[in-house]
């Protein structure tokens, strides 16, 4: 299933199922802003699609799977993929699956509701780990990589997909929510115990690269991509795929605008 046909069936789940609605604010709205967002979904999702080799049987860690949407896409490709939350998406997950079983195997996506450190996971288990928008809450970060990296077989690769921490929009607007406290501790009910969470604690391409290089991974720079620069009025129903060409011919011609103006932020880094 490619993310195009996915997406027309998410799509449809999402019109059924109300309570993924805010969250993922696709089917509602002005439609340029609905084109906006899916194009965003999309290049996210393509990202970590092409970063998989399908040419051979993977097993893949999503860590911070939230409703499980990407492990939902990889088990429609026959992909067998372990997802961990602390969310109240969990909920949702036994739904989520009466409606894709209808097109694919959801045995494939095994989750579990539980805390990163207290997971006891065999080690050099998995080819990939995804980290979709959970990275800059992971703390302490350096112990997240450490971890990450013993369970991964060897050349195993992390997929990143994150917020570009040198966007001088989001910088701040995070410094308006948060100011400067970037880590913070909050009470899970579900498992009865204080944790630690990065609030909001997003990084740019150069400081991700550095934390990694520190725990023994290799930045595959070829793959960085930085997306989403043109917001939503530019958008209307038939031209998001100029957009996306006209974006990536600017990424690629002019760093300080890549650097400072593009909001997504995507990166692969494989175990040395």
């Amino acid at each position: 299933m490619n993310t195009e046909r996915f997406f027309e069936l998410f799509f449809k789940e999402l019109q059924a199922n109300k309570n993924l609605y805010p969250y993922y604010k696709l089917t509602e709205g002005k439609l340029n802003h609905q084109a906006f967002r899916k194009s965003y979904f999309l290049q996210r999702l393509s990202f970590i699609d092409k970063n998989i080799d399908k040419t051979k049987a993977n097993k893949i860690f999503d860590c911070g799977c939230g409703y499980g949407t990407t492990a939902i896409f990889l088990a429609m490709q026959g992909i067998s993929t372990y997802g961990v939350t602390l969310e109240f998406y969990y909920k949702e997950l036994e739904n989520r699956r009466k409606y894709w079983g209808e097109y694919g195997d959801t045995s494939l996506f095994e989750c579990k509701y539980d805390n990163l450190f207290d997971l006891k996971l065999p080690e050099n288990s998995f080819d990939y780990i995804i980290l979709q928008d959970t990275l800059h809450h992971l703390e302490p970060v350096k112990d997240s990589l450490e971890l990450f990296y013993k369970l991964l077989k060897p050349k195993g690769k992390i997929i990143l997909v994150e917020v570009n921490g040198n966007c001088l929009p989001e910088t701040f607007k995070f410094f308006l929510q948060r100011g400067n406290k970037r880590v913070i501790e909050y009470y899970d009910e579900v498992l009865g115990k204080s944790l630690q969470m990065g609030n909001e604690n997003i990084r740019s391409q150069k400081a991700w690269k550095k934390l990694f290089e520190a725990s023994g991974f290799h930045a595959n720079e070829d793959n960085t991509e930085y997306i989403r620069l043109f917001p939503p009025f530019f958008y209307n129903s038939s031209n998001s795929s100029k957009l996306i060409q006209r974006e990536s011919s600017l990424a690629k011609s002019c760093p300080i605008l890549r650097e400072y103006f593009f909001f997504g932020l995507n990166m692969v880094f494989e175990k040395s």
